[in-house]
């Protein structure tokens, strides 16, 4: 039995995530074909995503395998297409499932995911039954789409996030407008029959009025739904149902005063969400629309859909980035915040990498555009958002099930409010029927539909502004439960590179004649130990003889001539072969250096023996505080995995404060610990590099990979991407996704809370409709605006310090 790995993105390149149907209808496909044992999805340290096929060689050959594959892959690719949009402002946020379903409904569309709130909608559609255009036409037609969008293809479509702000306020806060109409002709009627003498049909034609435009969009909704088969229960129907039984028991104001309340709650909803919307789509204006590029010697202004890879293009002072791509000539300070979320400018030269979105200093740099619209890191992080938007947190899943169940039990909870106690003697009809009405108000789970996911759309977007991408609610959900967390050393803790620490050299030899000659030798090295003296050696402004030809000698060192004498450098084993006598104090400095996690390189030079060097990869610059910090919140043990020997990572262990050190690791045995971990403490973090520990990153509870900015491995591996490669902002995020889940349970309590309450008092004849009401919509705009205090968070708290 043989298998082979093909990468997904080879076989679907139009799928951005492993969740994707068209990855089950692959495996379905292949595995059907004999000779195909088994199919399955699996991670590798070079690609995230790939398919490995097992196959029995006596049947099927190699050849076979990858054309099927690749055949398979042409077929699912020319049928289905796949989409991202933005959808115009969408009311009622309890309206998740019907939309959803009327999305699917579109001749076509064979999957959807809707978040009403980000207003993002994830569309799979099968072009075999309708092209784009067609289903855009009629998403258009059915108000889901944007006029401007409908016209673009799905692999070229950028999701529009502006819809083209009317001039006129009213026009811009209709909803708004309605509602406060609303009110007036309902403050207008009702002051003018108790004070001012007003005719009751002429109260009751002003009533009638507000009814209508406090029920206008409910009705237009709710009509929508109808019209396409979509009736669905829904707290809208419940409104409507309340207001109505109110004026047929001639109760016009408090009728009048439901819809008023109700449709304001609406529009401040909108608001509130809109905010909390505006703090991701805000990243879509980072870039310019327009870049500086020179071309035939001559510099012009180019639209930045028109610029592309290996294009020069022009940044002056104080100006916004329009590209990604590497600096070819000019030196400046680049503001990096708005992508990586650095607070402090990182200084750019030929050579370096730069990013769209972020603020030229005070130089000009020339830069050579590296990815075109669409490939940007800004454009990449975009996406990943908007599809992190669609994917709800188990609390949402839990609060959607529930509702389902609980609407139909309300309505049939109502009819035997209205029913049973006339029958059975205890109420008259009118009483009965107004309670009942009042119980619709009391029992409509508005806050409860709305708490969760403001409170996930604000977390992710506040993590967001801060440097932190979260690919999805569950992410941000479960972080708050991790109570462990195992790091990858090299990368991650640590620089990722060797820097000399130790100079140490024997009898007359000062420090920089034994640097001068090791990296004037290993100049020629490309070796990242020798790269690394040369580095010091350049730090320390040494200048450098000439060297003769460098002689590699396989996992000793290397051997050179400097001023006509032999120059060695390397390991004990180089002189060792040799027989050379080697003195004891070179043996104890070897010694010494090794126990304390250092690699070694011994210089010797003709018959003198100069010293010798230590190296090691370096911790992050205040990576201990941040350990720190971690343990402070409650989080242990933290646990550094390592390939290197125990020695290494003992020595890096000591100096950053991890609780334990597991070494000699190789990618499955980090895969293996984790899931020892996740079984011991059942939540678990893992951060790494986001390539080579991507199997251990994939089964964590959540991973959280560094170096998110312009790595792309990164981005779609983990849950989570630090993008400013910086593990300072861990303690942030643990703290923001504590104050999240805090946040979702305080919402579900006071949602609950205030049903409870309500459904109990109304029923009783406590209150009437116009206090339950009240407390109905203020509850919602309670859990609306304990849920927008994300936007606001910034740190750690004094609860998330206490420990666990």
């Amino acid at each position: 039995m043989e298998s082979i790995k093909l990468d997904l993105p080879a076989l679907l390149p139009d799928v951005s995530t492993t969740d994707d149907q068209c990855v089950d209808r692959l495996e379905s496909l292949l595995v059907l074909r004999e000779g195909i044992t088994k199919v399955h999805l699996i991670t590798t340290a070079d690609d995230p995503a790939r398919l490995c096929l097992h196959y029995d060689e006596n049947i099927i050959t190699l050849t076979q395998v990858e054309h099927y594959a690749l055949s398979a892959g042409v077929e699912l690719t020319v049928r289905y297409g796949h989409a991202v949009i933005s959808l115009p402002t969408v009311d009622g946020d309890d309206e998740n499932r019907q939309i959803e379903q009327q999305i699917r409904n579109v001749p076509g569309v064979v999957a959807a995911s809707f978040d009403p709130h980000a207003q993002v909608a994830r569309v799979e559609f099968d072009r075999y039954q309708a092209s784009w255009s067609t289903i855009s036409s009629e998403l258009q037609r059915r108000g889901y789409l944007a006029a401007q969008q409908s016209a673009d293809t799905p692999a070229t479509a950028s999701p529009s996030r502006h819809h083209g702000a009317p001039d006129s306020w009213i026009a811009r806060n209709k909803e708004l407008a309605w509602s406060l109409t609303a009110g007036i002709l309902l403050l207008f009627a009702w002051a003018g029959e108790r004070w001012l003498g007003l005719p009751g049909a002429a109260a009751i034609a002003l009533f009638a009025a507000s009814y209508v435009f406090g029920a206008w969009d409910l009705v237009r909704h709710t009509w929508e739904h109808v019209r396409q088969r979509q009736f669905t229960f829904s707290v809208d129907l419940l409104m409507l149902l309340a207001a109505a039984g109110a004026a047929f028991l001639g109760a016009w104001a408090e009728g009048a005063f439901l819809l008023f309340l109700f449709s304001l709650a609406h529009a401040l909803e909108h608001y509130a969400l809109d905010r909390a919307r505006n703090a991701i789509s805000a990243l879509a204006d980072l870039a310019p629309p327009m870049a500086s590029v020179r071309r035939d010697g001559q510099e012009r202004e180019v639209a930045i859909a028109d610029v592309v890879p290996g294009d020069l293009v022009m940044v002056r002072p104080g100006e916004r980035i329009p590209v990604d791509g590497d600096v070819q000539s000019g030196q400046s300070a680049v503001n990096q915040a708005p992508v990586t979320g650095e607070s402090v400018p990182v200084e750019k030269s030929a050579g370096s990498q730069v990013f769209a979105g972020t603020v030229n200093g005070d130089g000009a740099l020339e830069v050579v555009t590296t990815a075109a619209v669409g490939d940007r890191t800004l454009d990449r992080v975009i996406k990943l958002v908007e599809e992190a938007q669609t994917q709800k947190a188990p609390t949402e899943q839990f609060v959607e099930r529930f509702a389902r169940v609980y609407v139909p039990a309300v309505l049939v909870a109502d009819v035997a409010v209205i029913v049973l106690p006339p029958l059975l003697g205890f109420w008259d009809w009118q009483t009965s029927i107004y309670r009942g009405m009042a119980l619709l108000v009391a029992a409509s789970p508005c806050a409860l539909a709305l708490g969760t996911p403001a409170t996930i759309l604000t977390g992710i977007a506040q993590a967001a502004r801060r440097g932190v991408l979260i690919k999805g609610g569950v992410y941000l959900e479960n972080l708050g439960a991790v109570r462990a967390i195992a790091f990858d050393k090299t990368g991650t803790l640590t620089k990722g590179q060797p820097e000399v620490t130790n100079i140490e050299p024997f009898g007359e030899v000062n420090a920089n004649e034994l640097l001068t000659i090791a990296a004037a030798v290993e100049r020629a090295s490309q070796h990242p130990l020798a790269e690394a003296v040369v580095r010091r050696a350049e730090r320390e402004s040494l200048a450098l003889p000439a060297a003769g030809e460098l002689q590699n000698i396989s996992g000793q060192g290397v051997r050179s001539e400097i001023d006509g004498q032999s120059v060695e450098i390397g390991n004990l084993r180089l002189w060792e072969a040799a027989g050379a006598h080697i003195p004891d104090e070179v043996r104890q400095a070897v010694q010494r250096l090794h126990q304390q996690g250092r690699s070694v390189m011994v210089v010797r030079q003709g018959e003198r023996w100069l010293g010798v060097l230590g190296l090691a990869d370096q911790p992050r610059a205040g990576v201990a505080s941040v350990l720190a910090e971690l343990r402070s919140l409650g989080i242990r043990p933290l646990i550094m995995l390592t390939g290197d020997n125990k020695g290494v990572g003992d020595a890096i262990g000591r100096e950053v404060g991890v609780d334990e050190v597991m070494a000699d690791l190789l990618p499955e045995d980090k895969l293996t610990v984790i899931k020892s971990l996740d079984e011991k403490y059942g939540a678990v973090a893992m951060v790494g590099d986001g390539v080579n520990d991507a199997p251990a990153l994939a089964h964590a509870t959540v991973g959280i990979a560094m170096g998110g900015a312009g790595t792309a491995v990164a981005l779609e591996t983990a849950d989570v991407a630090l993008m400013g490669d910086d593990i300072g902002r861990l303690p942030f995020l643990v703290s923001l996704s504590r104050a999240a889940r805090r946040i979702i349970f305080q919402n579900v309590g006071i949602a609950m809370g205030a049903v409870a309450l309500l459904i109990i008092v109304t029923v009783t004849g406590v209150i009437g409709i116009g206090p339950a009401v009240l407390i109905h919509e203020g509850s919602t705009l309670v859990v609306l605006a304990n849920a927008l205090r994300l936007l606001g968070f910034n740190g750690t708290s004094a609860r998330d310090r206490i420990a666990r």
